[in-house]
């Protein structure tokens, strides 16, 4: 009877430690980033509806939309327990998707492309209420480690794509558009099985964030993290060599989710194979607190003559007896307590909060930190992710046919830099007491430097610049949304971060709208005019230019896109100029944060 309660207790235990939400979590994000399967299904949309190249271009805008723009999940997240945003995420995933498919194998009649736009925008919006539910949920679970937590969540976002894309070609579907089919239930399905599980839960004991088992369980899931991204990338390798059977790809699919699994294993070691620790630490303390007891108690009696001494002269000096002088202070006290915590609110109400203290999102957007780091990410992420959407273009210039490979590269220098990023920038907090955000800097400046090395035109400059965009990309969401949550709390974390992730699309639109397409065009038609003069000139007669449409013109050469680089490589420095200014402006802040760390 004893044994059954306690494996009881411990199954109870286990259901409601907080690192069964943060696997749990890993669990969900790496099914939830859909949005890095658009290409695999783009082509059989375009197929089945008659678009062209413009009409698809639309629907990937609406796609970028959906994954970032996600207000609406923020403040869900501020009023209601998680599985209520997990499950309006299902709703919109299954609902958007849903009809895209529908309507893509005909089952539907055909509908404009603008409905199009917006059943893939709801779609896809969608994950957005996964991330909000598994970061807030993580990050107020393990406040004192958010870089790495922060970190490794949207690492397993970024390696989503290629999870799912091992999974469906396990499965071996009869045609691409059951892969949209995929999207619309298959995050869906993983969200609400464990959409229970994830959720904010407090530590049994503060002081255990501080054990080593905490700091054994963060370096196994790094390890995972590194083994999973090595397997990933072998993987691929061994795909792009040989033409491997259906038998081979279906066991390549089965490591890869035991892999996806093995991050199980820390909270089942914490609860089934450690002896607590919090009630020796509290037998510990109880001889010291019974110690100073007793001393009151003994100080009380050898001193009862002097604080009757000291009562009879007080009665003299205010005229009360000695029975209702007690009342009197403690009504007193309390008096005092309130004004003085009148005056306190009223001092906040008036100067806003400080760093460190919750922010709602028109307080944090009326500080200049939060610009500050806002801007920051539209220069540094607008240039990684504009690098990352030209990538095949970037082939197509160099005339290099291995496109799918720099995909690849980036997919997995992206999951290294979420991971990384967040493990170096919590070094750089815990060890050095420096600001997190310095790593955002110098991780700008690796990146301007990628850029750089493509403008000169070296060897291996494509592998160089989707190395360091994709690293650089994936690390500003991990140092960047942790530092958020430090400088402007937890309480609204979930609309801060959503805010900051408009960033990414914001910056890309104007640095693709207004740079590197302007600058692919010109230099196309540049080309094309110097072919029509040498055409010209070799059949010795007049023959017109005549300008023509933006999809058939073509550029050839690194001049497509070394300039942009060197303006991106500008635009990089001076976000890290801003992440420097930001770093002196937070110094004091942090160095506060260490020492409190450390108490």
């Amino acid at each position: 009877m004893v044994v059954s309660m306690q494996k009881k207790n411990k199954m109870k235990e286990f259901i409601g430690h907080r690192w069964v939400v943060f696997v749990c979590a890993i669990w969900d994000m790496s099914f939830a980033g859909t949005s890095y399967m658009f290409g695999s299904i783009s082509p059989v949309i375009k197929s089945s509806m008659g678009y062209n190249q413009q009409q698809v271009a639309f629907l990937s805008v609406a796609k970028d939309l959906g994954d970032n723009v996600g207000l609406l999940a923020g403040k869900i997240s501020e009023v209601s327990p998680t599985w209520r945003v997990i499950l309006v995420g299902v709703i919109q995933n299954v609902f958007g998707y849903g009809l895209v498919w529908l309507v893509v194998t005909h089952r539907l009649p055909s509908l404009p492309l603008w409905m199009l736009c917006f059943f893939i925008f709801l779609g896809q919006n969608g994950s957005t209420y996964y991330n909000t539910a598994a970061l807030v949920s993580c990050v107020q679970s393990f406040p004192e480690s958010r870089g790495p937590v922060v970190g490794i969540l949207k690492g397993f976002v970024g390696l989503s794509g290629a999870i799912w894309t091992q999974i469906v070609a396990m499965i071996s579907f009869p045609d691409q558009a059951s892969l949209i089919f995929v999207i619309a239930v298959g995050p869906a399905m993983v969200s609400c099985a464990l959409m229970f599980i994830i959720r904010p839960v407090e530590s049994y004991n503060k002081q255990s964030s501080r054990s080593s088992e905490d700091g054994s369980g963060f370096m196994f899931i790094y390890s995972v993290c590194l083994l999973l991204a090595a397997y990933l990338m072998g993987v691929l390798m061994l795909e792009n060599m040989f033409n491997l059977d259906h038998n081979t790809i279906t066991l390549i699919a089965i490591v890869l989710i035991i892999l996806i699994l093995l991050p199980i294993i820390v909270p089942i070691f914490m609860v089934f194979f450690t002896q607590p620790q919090n009630l020796d630490q509290e037998s510990l303390l109880q001889p010291e607190t019974r110690t100073s007891t007793s001393t009151r108690v003994v100080d009380g009696e050898t001193s009862a003559s002097s604080c009757l001494v000291k009562e009879d002269k007080a009665q003299k000096q205010t005229g009360l007896p000695v029975t209702e002088r007690p009342g009197k202070i403690v009504k007193f006290q309390a008096k005092l307590s309130r004004v003085i915590s009148e005056a306190v609110k009223k001092l906040k109400q008036k100067n806003g909060p400080h760093r460190g203290d919750d922010f709602t999102l028109s307080q944090a957007l009326m500080k200049a930190d939060f610009l500050i780091m806002f801007f920051s990410i539209v220069l540094g992420c607008g240039s990684g992710l504009t690098m990352i959407n030209n990538m095949g273009q970037i082939c197509q210039s160099l005339g290099d046919n291995n496109v799918n490979v720099y995909i690849s590269v980036i997919s997995i220098s992206n999951f290294l830099g979420r991971v990384g990023g967040g493990f170096f920038s919590e070094v750089i907090v815990r060890n050095f007491a420096y600001s997190r955000l310095l790593a955002l800097a110098v991780v700008q400046g690796m990146m301007a430097v990628g850029l750089s090395y493509y403008a000169m035109g070296l060897v291996g400059q494509v592998y160089v610049v989707a190395i360091s965009t994709g690293f650089g990309y994936g690390a500003h969401w991990s140092i960047a949304i942790a530092a958020a949550s430090e400088i402007f709390g937890l309480k609204n974390f979930g609309t801060l971060y959503n805010f900051l992730t408009v960033a990414s699309p914001t910056g890309s639109l104007f640095l693709s709208g207004f740079v590197a397409s302007k600058i692919y065009d010109y230099y196309a038609e540049q080309q094309a005019k110097q072919r029509v003069q040498s055409l010209k000139a070799s059949l010795n007669f007049t023959l017109p230019y005549v300008a023509r449409n933006e999809e058939s013109l073509v550029c050839e050469g690194n001049i497509c896109f070394s300039l942009t680089c060197i303006i991106f490589a500008v635009v990089c420095l001076f976000a890290a100029a801003l992440s420097l200014i930001l770093v002196h402006r937070t110094k004091r802040f942090y160095a506060q944060l260490h020492v409190k760390s450390l108490s």
